[in-house]
């Protein structure tokens, strides 16, 4: 037996046969010319392959659930985005670029400056990617890259997955997916858990198991094992006769009837609205650099009111905190320019941006306050990457400038976290983004695999950087005697039992993918605050993510019973 060890991401137990993903697209050779062309046909068929290979994500869109359905439609953005296009022909005009050479550098470029923009923007260098391929293939009249088919159920491996893929596997086909490369926060673990699809990433050596093996998969514990035993066998069949997860009927509680309540995190009008079909309770994180991407210049305060208020129409009279524009450095928004930084995750990026390129975040305060003003929804206004008091207090009197009732921050970094009693002493509320702050407490990029051990929430540090937080805000609310909130808002949330952890830390609400929502309702009504805080308590006292997850999983005998 051959046992693979890489980070579950999805908790399930399955046994099937493997289907290794087919090849990638290869790179087009470099210093490929045009051949028998002329520059405007070139150019012309750019812009025909752009267009279908956006129709195709299109139609694979209307195919897809809730969550594929979102994603693809984004991504098939990517394919006729004004910026690429223009970049790769301008690469045959300039140069007799080939059209598949142009695009493939076009998009290369695009996809190094969204990795250097870091947090959410970084994960989406995986979309760029497909597109790139998905063009390139059809200029050179290859075939789309796609999951393989099968008659039969089986188990997916891949080096990783694009979102496209992802977002249209089929479970009924498909029943676990195991990838060599990527991170537990990643878009491709997000996705699998928004398909409720068992899952293991970063599980070096998958991509060489023989097509046809047969594979355990318990991704609780995050192995493959390539010869099931009777354990597993049985392992895997109480996980297919699992309770189903009720639909959440719109209020989070614990047993004893404290109340959680669970957000979902938005990027647009569209997924506010179908967050608000899942009875989400309001819109924890509001994704506002969604409505910048594809603009060559800054969006008028209009446009990005209409973009808000789509999202505040969608929950009328209802909580909704608005994350102001988090990008930075080497970025796809030209009008946020800023110089090259060698490291950008750490140089100028989110609240940042206002210090180098000044009236971008006054002019989207006052769009947020026009739709604010249109609307009745209750409206939360934060900052993201702050570090210090000042950059707090600034933002907060730039909020009460534009008339912006209620002022927060984001815990993104382990200075804020330390310093949250300062902080929320000048703001009403903090939103930890797990996401960030694990990257940054442990000095490991979110998108290596080689580091997904370490970019883990579970880690104990990050857990203790939590709870730092909330002692802090518990002290800025005897010092100013009123309540400061305490929220997160990063994929953490979304992990039933790392939930339960979060709510025994001292956190008052939760924001996640919609998705995810009913699974962690049903856990958290399993449990009273007291039994919450001692679950908490025994994963801070762990020495590994692996051992505090296990530990807080001991507790939660209905993990098991859900298949969770």
């Amino acid at each position: 037996m051959t046992t693979y060890k890489g980070v579950g991401v999805y908790a399930g137990r399955v046994i099937g046969p493997v289907k290794q993903m087919p090849e990638p697209i290869q790179e087009p050779k470099d210093g490929l010319r045009l051949s028998g062309e002329t520059i405007e046909a070139a150019s012309q068929r750019i812009k025909d392959a752009s267009q279908r290979v956006k129709e195709d994500l299109l139609s694979r869109a209307e195919h897809a659930g809730r969550d594929g359905k979102a994603v693809l439609k984004s991504t098939s953005q990517m394919a006729t985005d004004r910026a690429l296009i223009k970049s790769a022909i301008k690469l045959v005009e300039t140069q007799e670029m080939a059209p598949e050479r142009a695009i493939w550098e076009a998009a290369t470029s695009f996809a190094d400056q969204m990795a250097a923009l870091g947090g959410y923007m970084a994960e989406r260098v995986t979309d760029i990617h497909d597109v790139r391929a998905r063009i390139v293939a059809d200029l050179t009249g290859q075939q789309a890259p796609g999951i393989p088919f099968s008659d039969e159920p089986f188990v997916l491996a891949a080096i990783d997955l694009a979102p496209a893929d992802t977002a249209t596997l089929d479970p009924e086909k498909v029943i676990a997916l195991i990838t060599s490369d990527g991170g537990p926060q990643a878009h491709t673990a997000i996705l699998a858990r928004g398909l409720g699809l068992p899952a293991i990433v970063a599980a070096k050596g998958v991509t060489e198991i023989p097509d046809g093996t047969v594979v355990y998969v318990d991704s609780n514990e995050g192995i493959v094992d390539t010869e099931p035993t009777d354990a597993d066998r049985q392992a895997a069949e109480k996980y297919a006769n699992r309770k189903p997860i009720a639909d959440f009927d719109g209020e989070g509680v614990l047993a004893d009837g404290t109340r959680v309540e669970l957000y979902a995190n938005v990027g647009d009008g569209k997924s506010a609205e179908k967050a608000a079909s899942l009875n989400a309770e309001g819109v924890g994180l509001l994704r506002t650099e969604f409505g910048f991407l594809g603009h060559d210049a800054e969006p008028s305060i209009e446009t990005q009111a209409q973009t808000y208020k789509s999202v505040f129409d969608a929950f009328p009279g209802k909580h909704i905190v608005v994350r102001t524009l988090d990008a930075g450095a080497d970025k796809p928004l030209p009008f946020l320019n800023v110089k090259e930084e060698e490291n950008p995750a750490l140089g100028v990026r989110g609240f940042r941006t206002d210090w180098t390129v000044p009236g971008v975040l006054t002019r989207q305060l006052e769009a947020i306050k026009k739709a604010y003003d249109e609307s009745d929804a209750d409206i939360w206004v934060m900052a993201p990457m702050i570090s210090t008091t000042s950059e707090a207090r600034n933002f907060a009197k730039m909020l009460k400038e534009v008339d912006l009732p209620v002022h927060g921050v984001m815990v993104e970094t382990p200075a804020a976290a330390v310093n949250a009693e300062a902080i929320l002493g000048e703001v009403d509320f903090v939103s930890i983004g797990t996401n960030d702050l694990t990257q940054y407490t442990m000095a490991a990029d979110r998108l290596l695999g080689d580091l997904a051990h370490l970019n883990n929430p579970w880690q104990p540090a990050v857990l203790k950087m939590i709870k730092l937080t909330v002692k802090g805000a518990k002290r800025a609310s005897v010092n100013a005697g009123k309540k400061k909130y305490v929220s997160v808002c990063g994929e953490a949330a979304s992990d039933p039992a790392l939930a339960v952890v979060l709510i025994g830390l001292g956190v008052d609400t939760l924001s996640m993918n919609a998705a995810a929502i009913p699974a962690v309702a049903a856990v958290l009504k399993s449990v009273t605050l007291e039994q919450a805080r001692h679950i908490a308590n025994k994963a801070l006292e762990q020495i590994s993510s692996a051992e505090a997850k296990a530990a807080a999983r001991e507790e939660l005998p209905i993990l098991d019973e859900l298949g969770l």
